[in-house]
């Protein structure tokens, strides 16, 4: 068994915490309240996500060290937050666009071209910001490193990621996962170069079983374990069609995203070689148990799907998962 199927052989009761990490916004005593409050929801592991943003979806530099993106003294913070509350973590550093553009846009010509911006220039810079990342998740002793998210258009470049991956070994000596979008589990061609096959599982409330036998076909081609990084569905009218649209249109609605929770839980739970899910998300600053109701957000604090998250993990983290 390898390292990292062993690692996920208790499923993975996960949580992404502190999304975007907006410089300090992590440096808060309730940025700690909210993540007590997170482990209190019989969350075992945690995915502690940030973002460095770059100007345009053609840009070539990735400024991780200047605002708005956490300082390291956050992430460290964070990090061994976690660990004190005994969790699991994986540390997921993750590229935004100023402009706001999603960065599965992100893009230039599949061959370099003298005087354009190309690949080789970004995949320079991104490689600084991830080899950076890998050090602290290794210095930090993190369970596991992601190293990009939803990065549809650069899939594409194989090489680069080979010899990505292949720096961050050297660097960091956990398991290694990248998070792909929905949908793109059968297009990535490198998992073979990864401990862990993740994605972001934000299908249709009807369409997961349809879904999850085609991620099957990929999970055992590879022999990779396999989880959900990123999953959920917003408290909101209509979500449960389309969980990935933050900015869907809709009153306010927990039976929502409840109906969309027990959809999503008990077709992965079927599956054995679903290793878990790293739901989508708990914020640093989050809002009070009074105005529950009235958010329509990912979160799920104070919402009918937090009862039924925890009464589904805590069965869940019981069971070996293969």
């Amino acid at each position: 068994m390898s390292a990292a199927a062993e690692l996920l052989g208790t499923a993975v009761c996960g949580m992404t915490w502190g999304w975007v990490g907006t410089r300090g916004s992590w440096a808060t005593p309730a940025a700690r309240t909210s993540m007590q409050a997170m482990a209190e929801h019989s969350v075992n592991w945690t995915a502690i996500a940030y973002a460095a943003e770059q100007a345009t979806p053609f840009s070539t530099e990735i400024p991780f060290t200047e605002e708005p993106t956490v300082t390291d003294v956050e992430i460290v913070s964070a990090i061994r937050h976690a660990h004190e509350l005994g969790l699991q973590v994986c540390l997921k550093p993750v590229v935004n666009v100023a402009d706001g553009t999603w960065r599965a846009n992100i893009g230039f010509f599949d061959w370099d071209v003298p005087g354009e911006p190309s690949w080789t220039e970004w995949f320079e810079s991104y490689r600084r910001f991830i080899l950076h990342a890998a050090a602290i998740a290794e210095a930090e002793r993190c369970a596991m490193l992601c190293i990009g998210c939803e990065m549809v258009r650069a899939e594409g470049q194989e090489t680069h990621w080979r010899s990505l991956i292949a720096a961050v070994r050297g660097v960091y000596s956990g398991p290694i996962t990248y998070n792909c979008d929905k949908y793109q589990e059968d297009r990535v061609t490198w998992w073979d170069a990864v401990d862990v096959i993740s994605s972001s599982g934000y299908y249709p409330i009807d369409a997961w079983e349809t879904q999850l036998d085609r991620i099957e076909t990929v999970v055992r081609r590879f022999d990779k374990p396999f989880f959900f990084m990123e999953a959920g569905c917003p408290s909101r009218e209509g979500s449960a069609q389309l969980p990935n649209d933050w900015n869907l249109v809709g009153a306010p609605s927990g039976a929502e995203q409840l109906r969309y929770y027990e959809a999503m839980f008990g077709a992965c739970t079927r599956r054995p070689w679903v290793r878990g899910l790293m739901l989508w998300d708990w914020p640093a600053e989050l809002y009070s148990l009074e105005h529950a109701a009235d958010n329509d957000d990912y979160c799920p604090y104070g919402k009918p799907a937090a009862a039924y998250m925890v009464q589904q993990y805590s069965a869940w983290a019981s069971e070996s998962r293969a």
